[in-house]
């Protein structure tokens, strides 16, 4: 099928060609992850409180990953819509090349800063073990994820995300047989635990890997002639990492957050809380979803048009993005608010559990909201070749979180409420200063 010139037609149609088949392929990304997660509600709170304490180290991989592959998406929407076919292959060819070398060192590296990482978290005993297994097992794969983000990417600047999606949907059914299969050690096979969650999510994303190469060499607008033709290039790779490095830096900032937030949490609440915590992270994730799709659709129109010089779509594309997104979260807090204790129910039936989780998803139903101007204004800027913000706005709003839960939670003795009620107002700042300067930087255009 013909993909979409996103420098032409109109701007609400492109938004739903690009940006359904992309919420319905994180949708299953994420029923993926929550049922890795009911499967380790299974074999122990503990399981599932490692689970969330490895959380950060499996972030920080989507974290660099994503961020090429957002790199790897602007760049190559640019050159699209600048008509520029060899630019296209070129940062094609050195973007799979970066990704490889950083699939392969990051694993390599590990042991540098793996131990050290979960010691920071504060866990100890049997959750800090079963977060070692886990993330070790996902350590090995890190090439596959990095490629697979990248691919994705190649394909998102032409307008097509719909071999991701489908990748996702075969990935998560295939994990609903490996879990149980690594899980319980099916056909005589070991029981792995937590391992076993983890060569699961390898083994898919292997397959992702042969998949997405596939549909990028099957693309409309890749040529291998023009590929092979395409050299390494430092020039080229500089590009690709001065428009990716900030976005994974500020993914990665995320993961630097939540190792943050589960200190606290310990700290306040223990570990039932913070498996409490890793639960509604994923329930949060669920009611994201849709709003992912369109700012994965607001990078790839806004690079496309910045290439081309027509800035007025820019600023309606900015627009409707931000209008549909806040419509879609308000629609998902009304739901998440009243259900909260029945979907932490599914996880893990504590009541201890639940009632932290609860508690924290009817907090944060008041910050939901504020995602969407987020990722919708860190968008816009890497689609017009701004995107340092991204990090520095990361760093603001994952590092005056210890001072601020510090002084909210022991101070004035608010405890994990001050953890809470910290996310939201340090969000909600976070937005005023997106939104004015992400509007300072468009008005120079």
């Amino acid at each position: 099928m013909k993909n979409p010139d996103l420098t032409k037609g109109n701007i609400n149609s492109l938004l739903k060609k690009i940006a359904i088949p992309a919420s319905v392929g994180f949708a299953f990304n994420t029923l993926f992850n929550v049922v890795d997660s009911i499967y380790a509600g299974q074999i122990s709170t503990d399981t599932l409180a490692g689970m969330a304490i490895a959380f950060p180290i499996f972030f920080l991989i989507i974290s660099i990953s994503s961020g090429f592959g957002n790199g790897a998406t602007a760049l190559s929407a640019i050159s699209i819509g600048e008509k520029d076919v060899k630019s296209f292959h070129a940062y094609a060819l050195n973007a799979l090349l970066l990704a490889v070398i950083v699939g392969v060192l990051l694993p390599v590296l590990s042991p540098l800063f793996l131990e050290p990482l979960f010691k920071l978290s504060g866990s100890t005993g049997n959750v800090l073990q079963v977060g070692m297994e886990y993330t070790t097992v996902i350590l090995f794969g890190t090439i596959f994820f990095v490629l697979n983000f990248v691919l994705n990417g190649l394909l998102n600047a032409q307008g097509n995300t719909k071999p991701f999606r489908n990748y996702l949907i075969i990935g998560f059914f295939a994990n609903l047989i490996l879990d149980p299969l690594f899980i319980l050690g099916w056909f005589g096979l070991p029981k792995m635990g937590a391992s076993g969650v983890a060569l699961a999510t390898v083994i898919v994303q292997a397959f992702g890997t042969v998949y997405l190469t596939y549909h990028l060499i099957k693309s409309e607008l890749f040529d291998m002639k023009l590929f092979k033709e395409a050299k390494p290039s430092f020039k080229t790779i500089r590009a690709l990492l001065n428009q990716g490095i900030p976005s994974s830096l500020n993914n990665a900032t995320i993961a630097l957050g939540v190792f943050i937030i589960n200190y606290f949490v310990l700290l306040y609440g223990g570990t039932e809380t913070v498996a409490a915590y890793g639960v509604s992270m994923r329930i949060e994730q669920m009611a994201l979803l849709p709003t992912i799709g369109i700012t994965v659709a607001v990078l790839s129109i806004v690079g496309q048009n910045f290439g081309a010089n027509k800035i007025d779509r820019i600023y309606e594309v900015r627009k409707k993005g931000t209008i549909y997104g806040v419509g879609i979260m308000l629609i998902g807090t009304v739901i998440i608010v009243p259900l909260a204790p029945f979907l932490i129910g599914l996880f893990d039936s504590s009541d201890v559990v639940v009632n932290a989780g609860t508690q924290y998803l009817r907090i944060e139903a008041f910050a939901f909201t504020t995602y969407i101007f987020l990722n919708i204004g860190v968008s816009v800027l890497q689609g017009i070749k701004k995107p340092k913000f991204g990090l520095w706005i990361g760093l603001y709003r994952q590092l005056l979180p210890f001072a601020l839960f510090y002084f909210l939670g022991t101070t004035l003795g608010m405890g994990i409420l001050g953890v809470w009620w910290g996310i939201v107002f340090i969000n909600w700042t976070a937005v005023f200063i997106t939104i004015f300067y992400t509007k300072l930087q468009l008005k120079k255009l």
